[in-house]
C-alpha cells in the first residue's frame, strides 16, 4: 500500500485531480454557505416568533458550513465495484464516494463529499480484505497543513497485494498537536466504529486505557446519534459531562470540527451546583459517607417524615352550605398517596385536588351539578389549603439538607440502620450554619440537595449523555448524572485503573447501576494508539497494584527512545534538571506537558519564569509560539502531549490520601505523552518502576 506524494499538476496526475476535487469541493461548499446567507425569510413566517426561530436556523446552518481552512473536507475516497444499492450486472460500472466531515453537494444537489456518518461511508471504516463490503479501493489522503500532499491505495479484492499498515494513518495519528484536542474522524478503527455506530436506545461503557481513544469515540459517537437521530435529540437535547473545566476546554473543538454546535458540556458540580455557593470543603471520610449511594434512602425518609397522618377532619364551607370530609377518608388518600411513591412535590399538589373531588362528589350526591372550575375552586378553599399545610407540608430541598447535617437527632432518626454512628459523626457539621445561604457547602452537600430537589420534583432529563473520566464519580453523583438521562440514554467512558478519588468506582456494574444503566453494554477497548509501546509498558507495572485484575493497553505504536528515566543528583538539582528536560522537548515539534505533583507546582513556576520560559496553564489553547503547558497532576487526566517531562514520580504519589490513590494519579500522568516521556526525579521511584524489580 505505497503512499504516493507528486509535484506534477498534469491533468493526468492523480494527485493532480484529486486536488482538483478538493478545490470544487471548497468553492461547492462556500456557495452551499452563500446560499444560506441570501435566504430571504421575510415573506414566509406568521409572526416574529417564527421569524426568530427561522433565523437562528439558518444562522446555525451558515455557521455548520464554515470552511476551516486548515481541516481537510475530504480524506478518504471508496470505489465501489457496482452502483451502491443497485443490482449488481456484468460490467457494470461502480461509484466513487469522497468521505469527509460533512456533507458537500454541487449546484445540481450531487454529492462531492460524503459525510462520514452516513451508511455508505461506513465501509471507509470497517472494509478488510476478508471482508471487502463490495468495495474495491479505498484510498487516504494526506495533508500538510490544509493542502493535499500525498494519497495511499488499499485495493480490498486484490488476493495479489499483501496487507500493510497504513503509513498515512500512522502519521495522522503520530500527528504533532499544537491547540485543542481535534477530532479522530479519519483514525477511526473498526472496533471504534462499532461503538460510535451503536444505536441511540442503549446505553455504551467503554473500558478503555490510556490512548485508547475512549473520549474521542464518545464525542464521534454524540455526533452520530446526532446525525441519525437528530430531530429528536433536538428535541430533547444532548449533553457532555467531563471531570472539570481545563478538560472542556480541551475538547470543546471536536463537535463544531464535524459540524455539531449545539452540544453542551459541563462538569458534574455545574450541574448541581446550580443555584448554591459552593464555599466549604469535606474530609475525605465525610466525602465517602455523603457520596454513598445509602444517603439517597436517608434523604428520602427526612422529606416523607414532613407528612402527618390527619386526625381532623376537612370542613369546605361554600355559601350557606358545609361539606365534610372525614379524617379516615383523607387518611386513606394519604396512605394512597405514599403508596405510589410519587415525587413529594407532586403528592403535595395532587392532595388538594383530591380532597376536592370528594367534596364534589358528595355536592354530586346532593343534586347538585358542579364543573371542573368548582373542583378547583374548592381545592383552594382555604380550609383545604390550611389541611394540606399540616398533613404534606411543603419542603425546601436545602434546609431539608441543612438540618440533617446540621441537627444531630435528626440526622439519626432517618439513618438508622443505614449509617453506623462514626459514619454520621463524619458528616455532621461542627459549627451548624444558621441559614441556607450562610452555609459553607462542599461540592458533596450540593449532590445531596440535588438529591433532595429530585425527590421532590423530578429533574427533566436529556435525550443522550455522555459521562467521561467515569470511574471518579460516587454513587451519588453517578444517581446526579443517571437522573438527567432517565428517559434518554448514555455513553459512559472511563478506565478503572485511573480512578483517584477515595469514593472512585471499582467495577463498572455497580456505577451502571447507580446510573439507572444496568442494561447498558459495556465495551472493552485495549488497543492503544496514542501512546508509546516503551511509555505504556512502564507505566501498565503498576496495574497489578492499582487494578488487579485490569488487562494493560497493548500499543499498536513502537517508538524506540519515547522513554527516558533521569536522576538529579539531589534535590537541589532537581529543578535544573526538569528545566533541561523541557528546553530539550521545545526543540522538538509538539506541545510539551510539564506534569508535577500540586505541591511543586508553585517551585516550577518560579523556575521557568526565572529561564525566561512562558507557559500555560491545563485548558488554555497550544500556539506554534506558546506550546509548553504546567499541569498539576491533580488536572492531567484527560489531556495529552506530544512530549511530557514528569517531575519526581514519588511526590505525585505522596500527595495522595493513600498509596494505591498515589500510584493511579502517577499512573495517569505517565500515561500523557504521544510521543515521548522523560521521567526526572531525586526520590527513589516507587518500586514498581524500579528497574530490575
Amino acid at each position: 500500500m505505497p503512499a504516493h506524494e507528486h509535484e506534477s499538476d498534469t491533468t493526468t496526475d492523480p494527485l493532480a485531480r484529486e486536488r482538483a476535487h478538493l478545490t470544487a469541493s471548497r468553492a461547492a461548499l462556500r456557495a452551499m454557505r452563500e446560499d444560506a446567507q441570501a435566504l430571504d425569510i421575510r415573506n414566509v413566517t406568521a409572526n416574529w416568533v417564527n421569524a426568530a426561530v427561522l433565523q437562528a436556523q439558518i444562522d446555525e446552518r451558515i455557521k455548520s458550513l464554515a470552511d476551516l481552512a486548515h481541516t481537510p473536507l475530504f480524506f478518504g475516497r471508496l470505489d465501489y465495484l457496482h452502483r451502491v444499492g443497485a443490482e449488481q450486472a456484468e460490467g457494470a460500472e461502480g461509484e466513487q464516494f469522497y468521505i469527509g466531515r460533512r456533507h458537500v453537494h454541487d449546484a445540481d444537489g450531487d454529492p462531492m463529499v460524503i459525510d462520514w456518518r452516513a451508511p455508505v461511508s461506513q465501509p471507509f471504516y470497517r472494509a478488510s480484505r476478508k471482508d471487502p463490503q463490495e468495495v474495491g479501493q479505498r484510498r487516504r489522503f494526506g495533508y500538510t497543513g490544509g493542502e493535499l500532499t500525498a494519497y495511499e491505495d488499499e485495493h480490498l479484492t486484490d488476493p495479489a497485494e499483501a496487507e500493510q499498515t497504513s503509513k498515512l494513518l500512522q502519521a495522522e495519528i503520530e500527528r504533532p498537536r499544537v491547540g485543542p484536542m481535534r477530532d479522530i474522524v479519519a483514525t477511526i478503527q473498526p472496533e471504534q466504529d462499532e461503538i460510535v455506530r451503536s444505536e441511540l436506545g442503549g446505553t455504551v461503557c467503554v473500558q478503555g486505557g490510556p490512548g485508547t481513544g475512549k473520549t474521542a469515540v464518545g464525542l464521534h459517537r454524540v455526533a452520530y446519534l446526532l446525525y441519525a437521530h437528530r430531530e429528536r435529540l433536538a428535541r430533547t437535547g444532548t449533553l457532555v459531562i467531563g471531570p472539570n473545566r481545563s478538560f472542556l476546554q480541551y475538547i470543546e473543538q471536536v463537535l463544531p470540527a464535524l459540524g455539531e454546535l449545539a452540544v453542551k458540556q459541563a462538569t458534574v458540580d455545574d450541574l448541581v451546583t446550580a443555584g448554591i455557593e459552593v464555599r466549604g470543603t469535606d474530609t475525605a471520610d465525610a466525602a465517602v459517607v455523603k457520596g454513598d449511594a445509602r444517603m439517597a434512602e436517608v434523604l428520602r425518609r427526612a422529606i416523607r417524615s414532613h407528612v402527618t397522618l390527619p386526625t381532623e377532619p376537612v370542613v369546605v364551607v361554600r355559601g350557606s352550605r358545609r361539606w365534610r370530609v372525614p379524617a379516615y377518608e383523607l387518611e386513606e388518600m394519604v396512605t394512597e398517596l405514599l403508596a405510589r411513591d410519587m415525587r413529594y412535590g407532586a403528592a403535595h399538589d395532587a392532595l388538594p385536588q383530591r380532597i376536592a373531588h370528594s367534596v364534589l362528589v358528595r355536592m354530586e350526591e346532593a343534586g347538585e351539578a358542579p364543573d371542573d372550575r368548582v373542583q378547583n375552586a374548592v381545592a383552594r378553599n382555604p380550609a383545604v389549603k390550611a389541611a394540606v399545610k399540616a398533613i404534606w407540608p411543603a419542603v425546601d430541598p436545602a434546609k431539608l439538607v441543612l438540618r440533617l447535617l446540621s441537627d444531630a437527632e435528626f440526622l439519626a432518626a432517618h439513618a438508622e440502620g443505614l449509617l453506623t454512628e462514626d459514619e454520621q459523626k463524619a458528616i455532621l457539621w461542627t459549627k451548624p450554619a444558621r441559614s441556607v445561604k450562610s452555609a459553607k457547602w462542599s461540592v458533596a452537600d450540593a449532590v445531596l440537595i440535588d438529591e433532595a430537589n429530585d425527590l421532590v420534583a423530578r429533574t427533566h432529563s436529556l435525550g443522550h449523555v455522555v459521562l467521561d473520566e467515569a470511574q471518579d464519580l460516587s454513587p451519588m453523583q453517578y444517581r446526579a448524572v443517571g437522573r438527567r438521562c432517565t428517559t434518554g440514554s448514555a455513553t459512559v467512558l472511563g478506565d478503572l485503573a485511573q480512578g483517584t478519588t477515595p469514593w472512585s468506582t471499582e467495577n463498572w456494574a455497580q456505577a451502571l447501576h447507580h446510573l439507572g444503566k444496568s442494561d447498558a453494554v459495556v465495551e472493552e477497548l485495549t488497543a492503544g494508539f496514542r501512546v508509546p509501546r516503551e511509555v505504556i509498558a512502564y507505566a501498565s507495572r503498576l496495574l497489578p497494584v492499582i487494578s488487579p485484575g485490569l488487562a494493560a493497553v497493548k500499543s499498536v505504536r513502537e517508538s524506540p527512545g519515547s522513554l527516558e528515566v533521569r536522576a538529579a543528583a539531589g534535590p537541589a538539582e532537581l529543578d535544573a534538571e526538569v528545566l533541561a528536560a523541557c528546553e530539550e522537548s521545545l526543540e522538538r515539534e509538539g506541545s510539551i506537558g510539564l506534569i508535577a505533583a500540586d505541591a511543586r507546582i508553585p517551585a516550577l513556576a518560579e523556575a521557568l519564569a526565572a529561564a525566561g520560559h512562558a507557559y500555560l496553564s491545563p485548558g488554555e489553547e497550544t500556539t506554534a509560539e506558546s506550546r509548553l503547558t504546567l499541569v498539576p497532576a491533580s488536572l492531567a487526566k484527560g489531556l495529552e502531549y506530544d512530549y511530557v517531562v514528569l517531575d519526581e514520580p514519588a511526590a505525585v504519589v505522596d500527595g495522595e490520601p493513600d498509596e494505591r490513590t498515589g500510584l493511579r494519579r502517577l499512573y495517569v500522568a505517565l500515561t500523557r505523552a504521544v510521543s515521548g516521556l522523560t521521567v526526572v526525579h531525586s526520590a527513589d521511584l516507587p518500586k514498581e518502576l524500579t528497574p530490575g524489580v
